[in-house]
């Protein structure tokens, strides 16, 4: 059964560091678009980063450039978010994606595998 298992999400505190993994089995994630979305709550999911099946292309939403960094090990079938410099907006349910027919920003495409997300948490 194909699916996305996210891990790496908690409590932080401003200013702090997590790095979000996404594991897939039962499918090859080095064919796939890798996006990473949030939801924060009583506001619409938004594609966070992105990362083309090659790792030569990403895209990131502006409030996150410079802070996160996107990366992929396709022989490990993983993909992850580096974030840095938290902040408390940060705040929200981060949910991986995968995409095969697609490019970045995976919104404008079908999702085919999500995730079930992980939670993060940025207080003092």
């Amino acid at each position: 059964q194909a699916q996305l298992v996210e891990s790496g999400g908690g409590l932080v505190q401003p200013g702090g560091s997590l790095t979000l993994s996404c594991a897939a089995s039962g499918f090859s994630l080095g064919y796939y678009v890798i996006a990473w979305f949030r939801r924060a709550p009583g506001t619409e999911r938004e594609e966070v980063s992105c990362i083309n099946s090659s790792g030569g292309n990403t895209y990131y939403e502006n409030s996150v450039k410079g802070r996160f960094t996107i990366f992929r090990d396709n022989t490990k079938n993983t993909a992850n978010l580096q974030m840095n410099n938290l902040k408390p907006e940060d705040t929200a349910i981060y949910y991986c994606a995968a995409v095969i027919r697609g490019s970045c920003p995976a919104a404008d495409y079908n999702i085919d595998h999500w995730g079930k997300g992980t939670q993060v948490t940025v207080s003092a």
